[in-house]
C-alpha cells in the first residue's frame, strides 16, 4: 500500500526568479524619490518583491540596503563621470559633467533629482551617519573634479590665476542645484539652459595671459 501524499509545505523567502540587481534597482528608486526617513519597510518590500525576513536576509537591515542602493546608483546613473573627467579640456570635462547629471536627474524611467542629495537630505539624529557618508562620497567627487582642473591650469587649458578649488565648489554646487530643481519639476531643457548659461561664462585658455 503507497503511503500517504505528504502535505506541500507552503513556500518562504526569495522566488526562484527572485533577481537581486533587480531588486536593488527597485530600492534604490524607492529612496531616490522618498529618501531614506520617507521609504518604509512595507513601501520597500513591495517595489522589491520580496518580503521582510527575506529582505533582512540578502540585504541586511534598512540601513544596509540604502547603502547598497546608494552603491548601486553610483555604479549605475553615476558611471557617466569617470568618463567625463578623462575630457581633453576643463570646458568639455565640466560640460560633460553637467548635462549627464541633468540627463540623470530627468530621466522618465527614473524619479526626478538625485538619490545622493535627497536620499538623506531631511534625516534625524539616527540617520545622520548616512547622511554624513553621502556628504562624503560627494566631496570625494568635488575633489576629483579640482584635482583635474588644477592639471587644466598646469597645462594651460586654464588660466594660471584659476582657483581650482573654487571652481569645482561652483560646478558641485550648480549639480546639487538642479538636483533640487529637478526634483520640484524642473524639465531637462531647463536645466540645460542653466548649463549653456554657466558654460557661457567658463574661463577659457583666452583668458590666460
Amino acid at each position: 500500500m503507497d503511503p500517504p501524499d505528504r502535505p506541500s509545505r507552503p513556500r518562504t523567502g526569495r522566488p526562484r526568479t527572485f533577481d537581486e540587481d533587480d531588486a536593488l534597482d527597485r530600492a534604490m528608486e524607492v529612496f531616490w524619490e522618498k529618501g531614506y526617513e520617507g521609504s518604509s519597510l512595507p513601501e520597500l518590500t513591495a517595489a522589491m518583491g520580496m518580503n521582510r525576513p527575506s529582505l533582512y536576509a540578502v540585504f541586511g537591515n534598512k540601513e544596509a540596503l540604502f547603502r547598497r542602493a546608494v552603491e548601486r546608483y553610483q555604479s549605475t546613473r553615476l558611471d557617466f563621470c569617470d568618463a567625463a573627467l578623462e575630457a581633453a579640456t576643463s570646458r568639455e570635462v565640466v560640460e560633460r559633467l553637467l548635462r549627464g547629471s541633468a540627463d540623470v536627474q530627468t530621466c522618465p524611467d527614473s524619479p526626478h533629482g538625485c538619490l545622493g542629495t535627497s536620499g538623506a537630505l531631511a534625516c534625524g539624529d539616527e540617520a545622520r551617519p548616512l547622511r554624513d557618508e553621502l556628504v562624503a562620497l560627494r566631496s570625494a567627487r568635488e575633489q576629483r573634479l579640482r584635482q583635474r582642473l588644477e592639471r587644466a591650469v598646469a597645462e594651460g587649458d586654464l588660466p594660471a590665476h584659476a582657483d581650482a578649488a573654487q571652481l569645482a565648489s561652483f560646478v558641485a554646487t550648480i549639480v546639487q542645484g538642479m538636483a533640487v530643481q529637478a526634483a520640484g519639476g524642473a524639465t531637462r531643457d531647463e536645466l540645460y539652459r542653466t548649463i549653456d548659461f554657466v558654460m557661457a561664462a567658463w574661463p577659457g585658455k583666452q583668458e590666460n595671459r
